[in-house]
């Protein structure tokens, strides 16, 4: 458990010592390309993030070809910086392509984070018209087969509406269309003549 412990330390602490002098590398190739101040600790910044979020896409699934692809453009992009401040380029008399690929490096970064992001695969919702879902269900029982007498609905009884209402009602009716222009419904007649909605349904049939 220990050796484990001393393992997994070892591997934290190389990882941190690498990260170190890459955001170095990054920094110092930012400022000497024209990007000082705070500009220039954020590229070590930008290019890592890229890196670390192309490599989770690659990890979670979904398209490689896209995450490959980023991978791949952040790794260039921080092995680029390691290898330009290891004498082989002057600091002092960046060339003006260099210059150009630095300042143009933050639309790139946002670029790829934006596709990787908006990228991510998601997960497919279930749906009733699935086969699977459809295959997976229990099928229904038969419910048992009653009388034909017991399945045919009883009407309901009649309601003997009277003569003034249906009269009262009726002009309730007509001012209702004088003011909206439209027919009422029996919502509404229900409301106005304060009766019950069945007692409003039977004088509602009255106007047909």
């Amino acid at each position: 458990m220990a050796g484990s412990t001393v393992r997994v330390d070892a591997v934290l602490v190389q990882a941190v010592i690498a990260g170190a002098l890459s955001f170095a590398h990054l920094h110092d190739l930012a400022a000497a390309a024209g990007q000082d101040g705070w500009k220039a600790w954020a590229y070590p910044v930008s290019v890592d993030l890229l890196l670390v979020a192309a490599w989770r896409r690659l990890r979670s699934g979904g398209s490689k070809a896209a995450a490959w692809c980023w991978f791949v453009v952040a790794l260039t992009a921080s092995l680029g910086a390691n290898v330009a401040t290891a004498g082989l380029l002057d600091l002092g008399a960046v060339p003006a392509w260099l210059r150009i690929l630095v300042a143009g490096w933050p639309a790139v970064a946002f670029l790829g984070g934006t596709l990787l992001v908006h990228g991510a695969p998601e997960a497919e919702p279930v749906s009733a018209e699935n086969p699977a879902v459809q295959d997976e269900a229990p099928a229904p029982s038969a419910a048992p087969q009653l009388p034909a007498a017991a399945r045919e609905p009883t009407p309901p009884p009649a309601t003997t509406v009277p003569p003034a209402l249906v009269a009262h009602a009726r002009k309730v009716a007509d001012d209702h269309r004088a003011r909206t222009g439209t027919p009422i419904d029996t919502s509404t007649l229900r409301a106005r003549l304060g009766v019950p909605l069945p007692l409003a349904e039977a004088i509602a049939a009255q106007f047909a």
